[in-house]
């Protein structure tokens, strides 16, 4: 086990630093292990989430933590990751806001030999990451892709069908590997017609959304609309988050989508969101990816515990993540695909992951 006695003799360099910006001030008992948990944002329900839940999984081992959201401003979060190994943390566990901005601090983790563990978005560019646990990111892709390709039965030779795709965040290593596996789907249509981009935009740079934000998905999609569809419908919408489907919806409602006559697109998301999942209910939002962000948690406390007693790491893969300066031992968790069918057997009976009373629902 590691030893925190370095804490105490740097009280009041931490102190100093936490004036300037919401950060961690407590320290962690002797022979304890101490775990540093930089979280990118609030405003997303998930990091709340998992933010949480993984605090919960390291109390039941016995270990300090210290939790702390970056709100999507790295500067926030280089801060607070930089008083953490401060405050003398054994392990830091970061899911980054930007995956190649954090690679001076991770210098100083690796100096002061903390083991870092990428959580669920991959630190590029960076010899100081031991681990990464994540969920199937190329197979997220191509659960969303070929959900629309059975929806509009494409494998029957029906077509041509009208479609636009969006992305993740430039930033994030994910959004890229998801967009990836889309393509590994996608590519075949669009090269004999089947699936047509009416913009034209099919590059990821073009599609991408920064920092997966739903109102700036729906600016794009109302320019799309006006510039490509003033007669024509749109069929499909490759989306990769829920709350960039609800920006995708309110657009295409606002010009009469979601009627008798004309209805809405098949839209896919990820993440199972309160706000997706009411949208599927309603029949708005047509489909979506569940990651069990629980098992993530499980996962990277047992990855600290097996640390700790001086144990082998128990990872899945150690070919796919390079992250530029090396390849990263991972764990993947398996994504599952959800619509209408299939929501209240998976999330509330199987996995008790929400019940009917957070998604507005009567009990079954």
């Amino acid at each position: 086990m590691k030893k925190t006695m370095k804490k105490l003799v740097t009280f009041t360099l931490a102190a100093l630093t936490a004036t300037t910006i919401a950060l961690p001030t407590a320290f962690a008992q002797d022979d304890v292990p101490f775990v540093g948990i930089s979280m990118p944002t609030q405003s997303a329900e998930r990091w709340i989430a998992d933010g949480n839940f993984l605090v919960e999984q390291l109390d039941e081992l016995g270990y300090e933590s210290s939790l702390q959201y970056g709100e999507d401003n790295v500067s926030n979060q280089v801060a607070q990751i930089e008083n953490m190994i401060t405050l003398g943390v054994d392990y830091l566990v970061i899911a980054s806001i930007d995956g190649s901005a954090l690679t001076e601090v991770l210098k100083q983790a690796g100096e002061q030999g903390i083991t870092v563990i990428a959580y669920d978005r991959l630190l590029m560019n960076t010899e100081h990451v031991d681990y990464y646990v994540t969920f199937d990111n190329f197979q997220v892709g191509v659960i969303g892709a070929t959900y629309i390709e059975e929806a509009l039965g494409l494998q029957d030779g029906n077509g041509p069908f009208n479609i636009e795709l969006f992305g993740g965040s430039p930033d994030d290593n994910n959004a890229v590997i998801n967009f990836e596996g889309v393509m590994s789907v996608f590519q075949q249509y669009f090269d004999n017609g089947q699936l047509v981009v009416p913009s034209g935009q099919t590059e990821f740079n073009q599609i991408a959304t920064l920092r997966w934000d739903g109102s700036t998905a729906q600016s794009r999609m109302d320019n799309l609309l006006s510039a490509n569809y003033t007669d024509q419908k749109l069929d499909a919408v490759l989306s990769p988050y829920d709350p960039i489907s609800l920006g995708v919806i309110s657009s295409l409602k606002g010009i009469g989508y979601g009627s008798e006559e004309q209805p809405l697109p098949v839209i896919t998301g990820q993440d199972a969101t309160v706000a997706g999942l009411q949208s599927i209910i309603k029949g708005e939002q047509t489909q979506t990816i569940f990651k069990n962000t629980q098992e993530l948690g499980i996962i990277t406390a047992g990855m600290i515990k097996a640390l700790e007693a001086g144990e082998e790491v128990e990872v899945n893969d150690t070919e796919t993540y390079d992250n530029g300066s090396k390849v990263v031992p991972t764990y993947m968790a398996e994504p599952i695909s959800i619509d209408i069918n299939n929501f209240y057997e998976i999330l509330i009976e199987q996995t008790g992951y929400y019940t009917p009373e957070d998604l507005g629902i009567e009990a079954r």
